[in-house]
């Protein structure tokens, strides 16, 4: 996988959550694009001004956070939903579920406490 594209309204609101709230360095901005690294691969996470179609049913990234808890409060307050809150799955992670600012699906996942 070389990069994932995600559509948005406003390009500084998805920047607010994606880079400030859950911590992804921006690496570059093109016109209505900026890419942003996902740490420890050569992936980038593009954020593209345009219109979004989002959907429940389509694709969902999840982000390794060190904290689930933490990083889903600081989501929700850079404009993110709660979908699921924080709970610790039967496949051994911690997890919630959330929309960001326009619709689309992400989640933020941990191994549990031990």
């Amino acid at each position: 996988m070389r990069r994932i594209i995600v559509s948005v309204a406003d390009r500084e609101r998805a920047l607010a959550l994606y880079r400030d709230a859950l911590g992804l360095a921006e690496k570059y901005s093109a016109g209505e694009i900026v890419a942003l690294a996902v740490p420890g691969t050569e992936i980038e996470f593009l954020l593209h001004e345009r219109p979004p179609t989002p959907g429940l049913a389509g694709v969902a990234v999840s982000f390794v956070v060190a904290d689930v808890d933490a990083a889903t409060a600081a989501a929700e307050k850079a404009g993110a939903a709660i979908v699921d809150a924080p709970a610790d799955q039967p496949w051994g992670e911690r997890q919630s579920v959330l929309t960001d600012p326009d619709g689309h699906v992400l989640c933020l996942v941990a191994p549990p406490a031990s």
